[in-house]
């Protein structure tokens, strides 16, 4: 393909720098049909309309840290957008839009949304998409959106229209560098796509063009397929639909393949590493005969031993029914839930960032006790991939650590113990998995691609009205389309402060499973029958279906308060 990007109609669309580009014509017929799937608009984003202010904000914690922080941004109020009688003032704007951190199905939606309102509520409007995330603002890399350029991705997964990054705008030199990139392409209005660092970073961006008294304005939208970006005005974040759908359909598989054979259980490690709730979401979708849901096991204080010994229990009960198969649900951050391992890491973590690890072992001896005993007991694959090098911020690479494979090792372990002593008498066989980039980028379903245009079309409208410092909120999403409610949520308002290397730092906190809520509720009144009885489901390949179908998120439907 040419170094340009290639269009929907075969030219080339100008950009600033080479593009990757797509061609429709090589689409596969459903790449074709989601093409030109038409997406419904709530019926305050299709009608003339007024923002309204709500009442002054505060934060989720530490507000006296949070003013200081942020002096021009905190306490402003979120905004609602209303029905009215008259079309409101509109004008030209210039608009640039950034993909921050990893990919979630519907993103390119947002950016179409985006367009859209421009194209047609703010007629003459320019629109610049910054490529490769926060760098390319730093680094002035973008490319002007166009008709012809934005049409091959409408209804696309993937973030590859600009592509994304996870580069940080945090010095006072980065910030002057989004300051010039800001002034030359004269901007009214940045829109920034991401997850809870993202969108604390948005707020910090505008935050800083207001101190600058800067025309341009900032506003967030939710992403993330862990689905730990929500709270009261936000409910979900867009791509943890998609994303479970995707995971649930391989597990189904995965379930039916388990059946057949008769003799392996497959232990499946899901993305989602601070939260829990892709693995409850589908576990909800396919009744897997185990799930561990991270929040209970910290909330328990449960050790590896008693996680253990719950599967364990599982399996052996399963082989006196005759089943020597099973589907067991893993979710990726669980190691950082456990109490005894929370201590490990922090102890090898402190350790590593002063010494270096002898081959010899001596630096064990700077361990804790009980932390040397849990570290000598992990099988050494799982030794090695503790003590590899951290992320940014210091911390273990969740990520890279195989819990499910740790897990089937103790397993293991533990049922030779118990067949020594007669208390099992089948054979285990333990299959591996990890489901996680896989979701990341299909194709969107019907929710997410809805929910992402509504986002950035009622971004675009926010920047219209003069907002900045707010995350798009979309709501009432069991109800249909035409019946959700749009606005903004002041960022402030969703943040907290941690103490970093001496100093307090913005923090969107993390929305966690609720034990205490309705998903995992259903969840615990029904997983004692599935870890006994094979009350397997299959959903198949996505049908491209959302909230009000009958395979619609139950994790959503129930948090929203609708029948499942």
């Amino acid at each position: 393909m040419a170094a340009a990007a290639v269009t929907s109609n075969g030219g080339a669309a100008a950009a600033n720098g080479p593009s990757p580009g797509r061609l429709a014509s090589v689409y596969s017929e459903v790449q074709t049909s989601r093409l030109v799937h038409a997406l419904p608009l709530p019926s305050v984003l299709r009608a003339n309309y007024s923002v309204v202010d709500g009442p002054a904000s505060s934060a989720a914690g530490n507000p006296d840290e949070i003013a200081k922080l942020f002096p021009n941004l905190f306490g402003q109020p979120s905004a609602s957008l209303v029905p009215a009688a008259e079309p409101a003032a509109t004008r030209p704007l210039k608009v640039g839009v950034v993909l921050s951190g990893g990919q979630a199905p519907g993103g390119h939606n947002v950016i179409c949304g985006i367009f859209d309102y421009l194209q047609e509520r703010a007629k003459g409007s320019t629109m610049y998409g910054f490529k490769g995330g926060p760098a390319g603002i730093m680094k002035c890399k973008y490319v002007e959106l166009t008709s012809d350029f934005v049409y091959p991705y409408r209804n696309q997964g993937g973030f590859d229209m600009i592509c994304s990054g996870r580069d940080k705008i945090e010095t006072p030199e980065q910030f002057k560098q989004a300051e010039d990139t800001a002034n030359k392409l004269d901007l009214d209005g940045l829109v920034v796509i991401g997850g809870d660092d993202s969108n604390t970073n948005a707020c910090l961006l505008a935050e800083y063009f207001r101190s600058r008294n800067m025309k341009t304005r900032v506003i967030g939208c939710p992403k993330t397929i862990d689905g730990d970006l929500k709270c009261k005005e936000v409910p979900t974040s867009f791509g943890f639909d998609t994303a479970c759908k995707i995971y649930s359909e391989m597990i189904g598989n995965v379930m039916t393949d388990a059946r057949s054979t008769g003799k392996y259980y497959h232990f499946v490690r899901l993305m989602g590493r601070a939260a829990s709730h892709i693995t409850l979401e589908c576990a909800l979708q396919t009744h897997p005969n185990a799930a561990l849901i991270g929040e209970e096991v910290a909330a328990k204080k449960q050790t590896l031993k008693n996680v253990t010994d719950y599967l364990t229990d599982i399996i052996c009960k399963r082989a006196d029914l005759g089943y020597n198969y099973g589907v067991i649900l893993i979710p990726e951050g669980l190691i950082d839930f456990i109490p005894e391992v929370q201590k490990l890491i922090a102890e090898l973590n402190e350790i590593l960032a002063h010494d270096v690890v002898d081959e010899a072992g001596a630096w064990k001896s700077k361990l804790e006790p009980e932390s040397r005993q849990l570290f000598d007991f992990l099988p050494k694959t799982i030794q090695e991939q503790l003590l590899l090098e951290r992320d940014p911020h210091g911390n273990v690479q969740v990520a890279k650590i195989e819990t499910e494979k740790m897990l089937i090792t103790m397993v293991e372990t533990e049922l030779e113990k118990r067949k020594a002593e007669g208390r099992y008498h089948a054979s285990f066989r333990g299959q591996s998995h990890f489901f996680g980039y896989e979701g990341r980028c299909g194709l969107p379903t019907n929710f997410d691609s809805s929910y992402c245009y509504a986002l950035g079309y009622g971004s675009g409208a926010l920047l219209q009205s003069g907002k900045t410092g707010l995350i798009t909120s979309v709501g009432n999403l069991a109800a249909p389309v035409e019946e959700w409610t749009v606005g903004g949520t002041a960022l402030t308002s969703l943040m907290d402060v941690e103490r970093r290397h001496g100093k307090f730092k913005p923090v969107i906190k993390k929305a966690m499973v609720e034990l205490d809520g309705a998903p995992f509720k259903k969840f615990a009144s029904m997983r004692d029958e599935w870890a006994i009885k094979n009350r397997y489901i299959s959903p198949g390949p996505i049908q491209f279906s959302g909230p009000g179908s009958d395979d619609s998120n139950h994790t959503l439907m129930l948090e929203l308060g609708a029948q499942v």
